[in-house]
C-alpha cells in the first residue's frame, strides 16, 4: 500500500463533511474509514500530530469521483500562498527521497498539487509565469514543477481524463530528475558547458529512468514519456536518436521548452508568455500538444501585468474568449492612481484593450503572492 500524510493533503479535508478517504496511524491502523468525518480544527491537528496516513490509492480515486473542495476569496486570500509554498516544499522532499520512499512521496506532492490546482487554475498559472522576488528556490525543483503544471494545463485543455492529466504531470515533473542539481547550476552558470556537463545532459534521461524504476515506478508510458523527452521526429534528438515518439513525450519536450523560456538565467532574461507562445508556434506550428499548451497559458495568462487602453494598469486574473482578450483587474484609474477596490475590465472591449505587457516591477502596488490570489479568486 503506498501512502501520503495527511497533512500533505489537509486541503482535499472539509471539516465536518464526510471524507473522501480513510486515515490510518502510521502502522496502516484504520483510524477514520471513509464517509466518517473529521469535526474540527483541533481533532486534524490531533491526527496529523501522530503522522496520520492516507492510502494514496483511495486518494487517486477521490480525486477522480469527485472535484476538489471548493475555496472561497477568503480561502484562497487567506491560505492558497501558504498551501503553495508548502506544495513546493513537498515536490522538493519527493524529487529528492531516497528510492524506497520516492513513490511514496511523489504520490503525495501530486496529490496535493492536483488538489490546488484544481481549487485555482488561475492561480496555478500564475506561479509559473511569475518570476519570483527571489533566487534562494532550487532552479531544478521549480522548473519541474512548472512543466508539471503546464502539462497538466495543456492535458486539461486537450480533454484528457483524470488519470492521463495525472500521468502528464507525473511525468513532466520528474523527467529531468536525473539531471535537477546540474540544472541548478547552469542556471546561474554563464561560461560553456563542459564535457561533463554535456555528457550528463545527454544521458539524463536515461537516468531519469533508472531512479524511477529503482523507487518502483513501472507505469510504462511515464518511463517511456520521460527517456523519449528530448527525442524529435527528424532523429536528431537525443539519448537514442529515434524518430517514433510519443504523444506524452512530445507534451514533456515542448513544456520542458516553453516554461523553461519563462524563467530567467544567467545569460538572458526571462521572456514573456506571448515570446514564448511564438517561439513555441514557430517549432511546432502543426502540433495540436503545442497549439494546447499555448492556448492553456493564453498570450496574457493570469498574473501578467498589463496596461489597457484605457491608460489603467491591471493585473490578468483568467483568460477571455480570445487569446488576447484576457479577463483584468485595474489597480489604477486612469490617470496612474492606485484604486483603493480594483476594478474588473473585460479586455475585450476596444476602450479596455491590453495595449502593452508590462514587468512586474511596473505594478502600481505591492503584489504578493497572497494578493495576486485574493485577485483572482475575486475575479
Amino acid at each position: 500500500m503506498r501512502v501520503c500524510s495527511l497533512s500533505s493533503v489537509k486541503n482535499r479535508i472539509v471539516l465536518g463533511q464526510p471524507l473522501a478517504f480513510s486515515v490510518r496511524d502510521t502502522d496502516r491502523t484504520l483510524l477514520l474509514a471513509r464517509g466518517q468525518v473529521i469535526a474540527d480544527e483541533a481533532q486534524l491537528s490531533a491526527l496529523m500530530r501522530r503522522g496520520a496516513l492516507v492510502d494514496a490509492s483511495e486518494l487517486a480515486e477521490s480525486a477522480r469521483q469527485t472535484p476538489a473542495p471548493t475555496r472561497s476569496a477568503a480561502y484562497l486570500r487567506e491560505r492558497l500562498s501558504e498551501e503553495w509554498g508548502r506544495s513546493q516544499q513537498e515536490v522538493r522532499n519527493a524529487l529528492s527521497s531516497p528510492p524506497e520512499r520516492m513513490a511514496e512521496a511523489l504520490d503525495g506532492a501530486t496529490a496535493l498539487m492536483l488538489s490546488l490546482i484544481d481549487s485555482s487554475p488561475e492561480v496555478a498559472l500564475s506561479q509559473v509565469v511569475r518570476q519570483p522576488e527571489s533566487t534562494s528556490g532550487h532552479y531544478g525543483v521549480t522548473h519541474s514543477l512548472h512543466a508539471a503544471t503546464a502539462c497538466q494545463a495543456a492535458a486539461r485543455y486537450l480533454g484528457w481524463g483524470p488519470d492521463d492529466q495525472r500521468r502528464a504531470f507525473q511525468a513532466a515533473l520528474t523527467m529531468n530528475l536525473g539531471m535537477l542539481d546540474l540544472q541548478a547550476r547552469l542556471s546561474s552558470q554563464v561560461s560553456p558547458l563542459t564535457a561533463m556537463q554535456r555528457e550528463a545532459i545527454h544521458e539524463h534521461p536515461i537516468r531519469s529512468v533508472e531512479m524511477l524504476s529503482a523507487a518502483g515506478i513501472d507505469d510504462p508510458d511515464w518511463l517511456e514519456a520521460v527517456l523519449q523527452h528530448h527525442e524529435t521526429p527528424d532523429g536528431r534528438g537525443y539519448p537514442h536518436g529515434v524518430g517514433d515518439i510519443g504523444e506524452l513525450a512530445e507534451m514533456l519536450r515542448y513544456a520542458d521548452i516553453y516554461t523553461a523560456r519563462l524563467s530567467a538565467r544567467a545569460n538572458r532574461p526571462a521572456m514573456s508568455a506571448a515570446q514564448a507562445g511564438k517561439e513555441l508556434h514557430q517549432m511546432a506550428a502543426q502540433s495540436p500538444l503545442a497549439a494546447a499548451l499555448i492556448k492553456s497559458f493564453g498570450i496574457f495568462p493570469p498574473g501578467s501585468l498589463v496596461r489597457l487602453a484605457s491608460g489603467e494598469v491591471g493585473l490578468v486574473v483568467r483568460n477571455g474568449d480570445k487569446a488576447h482578450r484576457p479577463m483584468v483587474s485595474a489597480l489604477t484609474n486612469a490617470n496612474g492612481e492606485p484604486r483603493q477596490t480594483p476594478v474588473l475590465r473585460d479586455s475585450s472591449r476596444e476602450d479596455h484593450a491590453v495595449v502593452a505587457l508590462l514587468p512586474s516591477h511596473a505594478s502600481p502596488i505591492r503584489l504578493s503572492d497572497e494578493r495576486i490570489a485574493a485577485l483572482i479568486a475575486a475575479a
